[in-house]
């Protein structure tokens, strides 16, 4: 490397040791203005103005969605069923930004971690008997985001980009729209309430972040978490209800059994100091956790890994676990005496639903792969999935295969490609040692398509990676300058096991799945395989 590198690598590599420190605590990355197309208003080399997202007309109508789910199960029901079982439970585990180049890529550091070569490996939810494809466009979006594809996945219809809960009829922002009856969805959740059983919620991000939010939440903007969100976009927060109130006041979010996630700043008025050490977020001075424990006699807040493990499941009507104040933090920066793994929530969850002899619907979400991917730290983002995959496996050893269904699947892709004609058991997250650019410069193996690094000297060419990739927090490449890593469009992948895992093959929307699970436990208004 000539010292004109050196002079240009040093600074680059403190400033990325500044970066790390202050991304310590995961912050949030998700502009709402980006994901709507609002933030390019006009391009740098036009006059043109950039216009709004289309929707479909037709695709507008909740009714649209359901009709596609129907024919998709009307379809699969005309193959030879293997079998007729019903799911008592249900459990669907969602690694967000999880495409399948992300499934590969840990797969391989799976196997090297265990001193193999690693593309022989494989990971739990890899050895399901069946496997079948997810569309996950929405209905404005050729690209998502993870609030319209949570309502596909968990209400069965499909909307606009930054939606939860709410037909594609309602636009951005549009509060009065959001509150329309004619707008508004159920979701899994819900149904599996009305036919007795429990539910839960699991996540590594937020209880009120995008993805465990459609399983309760109805709002025309995923950022409008407390009151003082809603107010921050402009709009009325006493007329329109912030996502943490509806979770505690309102159906289904207030009948939940398990709540565990971080998030806790959304529920306590800034007036109080959170047991994290941190001030809450609401103005509003309403003490959510209060009224949540005043409406759930013998319910119990956890807000650690030790009070989690100490919990006795048996003694306590429902549990909600806070155990940040914001996003959790990655696995590889957490403390694990203070907080609790993926694995860990997953088993207390199922523990406590499992009482319920009429079963159980949980949600799971292993939300930080999407936010490893977000900051182009590749080996946090496939930590946080082999952390994702080792609660799946967790679970179908704890439950029956016969009587639960476990759904493994992924909201959207990222950017992220395994590149070029790297040798057997090349390090994945370090350097292809057998191709080299056009200049002679050999390249990573995993690289981005956007993000913020670049890795190229004064004159515009890349420079050497050897000493700078390898480590789990290093910023791999990419090719468009942009501050963090940009969701794809590709199909992403869905894994199946139990009663009516057969259905979950071929190509589907991502609407249909929410249908299948239902027809799989004989619950919602659709197909049932109790009717055969």
């Amino acid at each position: 490397m000539g010292s004109s590198q050196r002079q240009l690598v040093l600074p680059m590599l403190l400033l990325l040791a500044l970066a790390g420190t202050a991304l310590s605590g995961v912050k949030e990355v998700h502009n709402v203005l980006e994901l709507t197309g609002r933030a390019v208003r006009k391009l740098r080399f036009s006059t043109d103005v950039a216009e709004d997202k289309y929707t479909p007309p037709e695709e507008m109508d909740p009714q649209y969605w359901y009709n596609i789910a129907d024919e998709e199960i009307t379809k699969r029901l005309e193959l030879p069923q293997p079998n007729s079982l019903k799911a008592k439970n249900i459990i669907l585990f969602l690694g967000d930004g999880m495409p399948l180049s992300t499934v590969a890529a840990a797969r391989i550091l799976k196997g090297q971690r265990q001193g193999n070569t690693g593309e022989e490996s494989s990971l739990s939810f890899e050895r399901f008997p069946y496997t079948g494809l997810s569309r996950t466009y929405c209905t404005n979006a050729q690209v998502p985001d993870s609030a319209c594809t949570a309502t596909a996945y968990l209400c069965g219809v499909k909307t606009n980009i930054v939606n939860i809960g709410v037909s594609a009829a309602v636009e951005y922002n549009n509060c009065t729209a959001s509150q329309d009856p004619a707008n508004r969805l159920t979701s899994i959740a819900e149904w599996a309430q009305n036919a007795g059983k429990s539910t839960g919620i699991v996540t590594t991000t937020t209880l009120t972040h995008a993805s465990p939010s459609g399983a309760y939440a109805k709002t025309a903007n995923r950022m409008w978490q407390s009151d003082t969100d809603v107010t921050s976009y402009g709009v009325d927060a006493s007329t329109c209800i912030d996502m943490a109130t509806q979770l505690v006041t309102q159906t289904p979010g207030k009948n939940f059994d398990v709540m565990f996630g971080g998030g806790m700043g959304k529920f306590l008025p800034n007036t109080i100091v959170d047991p994290h050490g941190n001030p809450g977020e609401r103005s509003d001075g309403v003490n959510l956790l209060s009224s949540w424990q005043a409406r759930h006699d013998g319910g119990v807040l956890v807000t650690n890994r030790d009070q989690l493990l100490k919990l006795n499941v048996s003694a306590v009507s429902s549990v909600i676990g806070l155990f940040q104040s914001e996003l959790m933090n990655f696995h590889l920066e957490a403390d694990e005496t203070y907080q609790p793994t993926l694995s860990e929530l997953t088993e207390v969850t199922i523990n406590k639903l499992s009482q319920n002899e009429n079963g159980y619907f949980a949600f799971i979400e292993g939300g930080l792969i999407d936010y490893g991917n977000h900051y182009t730290k590749a080996g946090y983002a496939l930590d946080e999935a082999l952390e994702f995959e080792k609660a799946i496996q967790l679970a179908r050893d704890m439950t029956d295969i016969e009587d639960t269904l476990i759904v493994v699947t992924a909201d959207h892709g990222h950017a992220v490609s395994i590149t070029g004609y790297p040798g057997r058991g090349t390090p994945i997250l370090g350097i292809n040692q057998h191709d080299t650019d056009i200049n002679g410069v050999k390249y990573s193996v995993l690289n981005y398509a956007a993000g913020p690094n670049q890795y190229l000297d004064e004159t515009g060419q890349r420079i050497p990676l050897d000493d700078i990739l390898g480590a789990d927090d290093a910023i791999t490449p990419s090719y468009i300058p942009k501050d963090q890593g940009v969701h794809s469009g590709e199909d992403v992948g869905i894994f199946a096991s139990g009663p009516q895992s057969h259905l979950f093959t071929g190509i589907m929307q991502q609407s249909t799945i929410p249908h299948l699970m239902a027809y799989a436990a004989c619950i919602g208004s659709g197909k049932q395989v109790c009717d055969n």
